[in-house]
């Protein structure tokens, strides 16, 4: 098997999209995990990281919109007190978010 601009175009959108290695090997045919792993490796491929911020933004904001919705509005609506609570408890929960991510990227080197 060899790796044609073809095949290694497919690969880049394959990983990009998150799949795994065994995935992308199963999909393009004739290669292994480990072949797949090592061209992705060469051609400096490193869509994990990214996509995982990418895809924990993306979580993080839909769960803000549904606990808003379903939790936050009702409870000030009953008792308008409550307000200033939540909302430290949410600037906490922020820099606390803060603090981790900037320690994935120091783990990460991303």
């Amino acid at each position: 098997m060899s790796w044609t601009d073809e095949r290694i175009d497919r690969l880049k959108a394959m990983w990009e999209k998150g799949m795994t290695a065994s995935q992308i090997a199963e999909d393009l045919g004739g290669v292994s995990r480990n072949a797949v792993i090592g061209k992705a490796h060469r051609l400096g491929l490193d869509a994990r990281t990214r996509r995982y911020f990418d895809l924990h933004a993306t979580l993080d904001v839909k769960h803000s919109e549904e606990w808003n919705k379903e939790a936050i509005v009702p409870l000030v609506s009953e008792d308008p007190r409550r307000a200033t609570a939540i909302a430290e408890g949410a600037l906490m929960r922020l820099e606390c978010g803060r603090r981790c991510f900037e320690r994935y990227r120091v783990e990460l080197r991303v």
